[in-house]
């Protein structure tokens, strides 16, 4: 694998790359046919995500398809059409997977107009529609109109953050009848309640609110059927009586769509413990949902890198510690932490809201009563890690925005280590840390609960990172490990990120308003002691770390806040925090970024290629191996996958 190429191909702003799966031919025949029936159901839910993100992206999809397909690739905007349409294709929709913010063609409205007078009749019926002009009128509004479905997920407070989304979950339905909807359905005295509102659209008919669950026989039924064929194909050859029990109750609540099944099934995914394979199946993540309800489908299988994961184990072993010696109040800690495992894992296929654009990390599951009573599991995906370290290695991004050739030695010295490190603790430990106070709900935080869980839990591993606990459970050879990281966080959190956001926008998606929030905190509360510096040297900003432990000690700080703000449901104290350091952009750092940032021509965004798994049957059909190929293009995936994993009408 040494002539292994992990960068596929860039366009826009976007790097396509591959992840290899360590050791895949030497596993045995059965564990390699419960990889591919899993890896089958992960596939199969694709369109779900789609549909999700906005009702009208699968027929975008088919549309663009059509005239990829049809128009003559010697058109001299013909590549204009092919990048808008990779780019649709990596962010499952109109909207940017990212930023959320609708995507802009290069091409004009004129010749999209041009380019749908060629199509036949037949392809115009294909698309639903009877005319051209009916054709070009549905595109010309979803593609030109900047105002319509602008953006996926609105987190603008001075908006109704559920009219303004594009996304699919709501349908005649304003915030306040929304919220309104849930609050009385939520029982507070209930001590272990359902997710409510999490696998359903919310819709207003003849004036009345009312539920449209996914489910088998409900909406997705095609797609559900699929993916639970798919899981009973698993259940036939898994590794232990565990997973099939999880798989079952699995099965169940697609099912049923009974959101105490999904509970059921969440803690006996939990107490699988001794399978090599994993997998994520189901509506699990809220950030694409403003109100932070309803969730996005998605999907991961995975075996577990074993070395890595004896390494790792140790924080997950030592969880207790962690907790005790937490900077939060006393009466926000949990007085045990139980069922808390650590695991690093290797990705062998990506699906849903994973794929392209793939986490790092995961902790699961994000009820915060199974947290506390039946413990989580945590995974860092370390071949996809391995892809973004190899991939970026002659970015020449850290040059340019590191302040001193100290902190460049550093980064390269012990950069990848650290990242990894503060992976695990925020997934680990980080998720898996502090308590509510009675009475209070993680929703009660509503718009902000999930920016502030993600600032929770990276406060919670900057702060342990630089404690000298991390020397003496041999997680890190050096001290200096935390310095690396400090840097890098705060580098990426007050310049380097802002390459993603475009000139004049404020900062909407979660995990970059966590990061801006943090390192804008810190520096404000540090900038008078001189903990952080601001330096201008050739016409280009940086800053400079002066006091480390000092800069710990306002990442303590900042946590005990955050977590009090958790732990009470304080809603005005998080907005207060959110709004005031993780939104707003300064212009004139924004503008400088961009202009460095372009001039290294890299792409700030990366996704995935997934490994091809090719089944090897005999003469009756049984599957007698599994090969893995990785020589599959972007495009070619993708169409492949329109092909075969269409199942909701367009």
């Amino acid at each position: 694998m040494n002539d292994f190429q992990y960068q596929v191909e860039q366009f826009a702003d976007l790097r396509i790359l591959r992840y290899r799966i360590p050791g895949f031919e030497q596993l045995p025949l059965k564990q390699k046919q419960y990889i591919y029936y899993l890896s089958q159901a992960a596939l199969a839910g694709r369109d779900i995500i789609w549909d999700q993100n906005n009702e009208y992206n699968l027929w975008l999809r088919k549309c663009l398809d059509t005239l990829y397909q049809t128009v003559d690739p010697a058109d001299a905007a013909y590549e204009d059409l092919t990048v808008f349409y990779k780019r649709v294709l990596f962010s499952n929709g109109l909207h940017h997977h990212y930023s959320t913010t609708k995507l802009k063609p290069s091409f004009t409205a004129q010749k999209l107009k041009a380019w749908i007078q060629n199509l036949s009749e037949e392809q115009l019926k294909q698309l639903n529609c009877n005319s051209c002009e009916a054709l070009f009128e549905r595109m010309e509004m979803l593609l030109f109109n900047e105002q319509y479905m602008a953006k996926r997920v609105c987190q603008d407070e001075h908006q109704d953050i559920v009219v303004a989304s594009a996304n699919n979950f709501y349908k005649e339905v304003t915030q306040k009848e929304a919220e309104q909807f849930y609050s009385q359905q939520i029982d507070k005295e209930d001590k272990q309640p359902v997710s409510y509102g999490l696998n359903s659209r919310l819709v207003k008919q003849d004036g009345e609110l009312k539920e449209e669950k996914w489910c088998i026989g409900g909406m997705y039924s095609q797609a559900l059927q699929q993916i639970v064929y798919w899981l009973q194909q698993a259940a036939g050859v898994c590794e232990n009586a565990q997973q099939k029990i999880v798989i079952h109750h699995l099965c169940e609540y697609y099912q049923s769509g009974d959101l105490s099944m999904f509970d059921a099934y969440s803690i006996e995914w939990l107490k699988e413990q001794e399978g090599q394979v994993d997998f994520i199946n189901g509506f699990i993540e809220v950030y694409g949902d403003p109100l932070g309800f309803k969730a996005t489908w998605e999907s991961l299988v995975n075996i577990i890198d074993q070395p890595e994961t004896d390494k790792a184990s140790v924080i997950s072993a030592n969880a207790q510690w962690f907790e005790d010696h937490s900077p939060v109040m006393e009466e926000h800690r949990k007085a045990k932490v139980t069922g808390v495992s650590m695991k690093v894992i290797n990705a062998i296929m990506l699906g849903g809201d994973c794929y392209p654009a793939s986490p790092l990390g995961i902790n699961l599951p994000n009820a915060e009563w199974m947290r506390e009573v039946h413990g989580s599991k945590s995974v860092s995906l370390n071949n996809i890690s391995e892809a973004y370290e190899m991939a970026s290695l002659t970015s020449g991004v850290i040059e340019e925005f590191a302040c001193t050739p100290e902190e460049l030695s550093l980064h390269k010295k012990y950069g990848a280590l650290a990242d990894h490190l503060h992976t695990h603790l925020h997934e680990c430990v980080g998720h898996g840390s502090g308590r509510l106070e009675q009475g209070v709900r993680s929703d009660d935080l509503k718009a902000y609960s999930s920016v502030i869980e993600e600032a929770r839990a990276d406060l919670f591993g900057l702060y342990f990172m630089a404690d000298p606990k991390m020397l003496e459970l041999n997680l890190v050879p050096h001290m200096d490990v935390a310095k690396a990281q400090y840097n890098s966080y705060i580098r990426n959190g007050l310049m380097v990120q802002l390459a993603r956001i475009s000139e004049g926008a404020n900062i909407e998606q979660t995990h970059m308003r966590n990061r801006q929030l943090i390192a804008s905190w810190v520096f404000e509360q540090g900038s008078a002691s001189g903990v952080i510096e601001k330096v201008t040297r050739e016409n280009k900003t940086y800053y400079k770390i002066n006091d480390y432990e000092q800069l710990r000690q306002l990442f303590g700080a900042l946590l005990k806040e955050v977590q009090r703000i958790k732990s009470q449901g304080d809603y005005e104290a998080a907005r207060q925090l959110v709004e005031s350091y993780g939104v707003k952009v300064n212009p004139d750092i924004h503008q400088e970024v961009l202009v460095r940032y372009g001039q290294l021509n890299v792409a700030p965004y990366a996704g995935f290629i997934n490994p091809k798994l090719e089944p090897v049957t005999d003469a009756s059909g049984q599957i007698v191996d599994v090969k893995v190929s990785y020589k599959e293009g972007f495009i070619e995936q993708m169409l492949r996958y329109n092909r075969e994993y269409s199942t909701i009408q367009a």
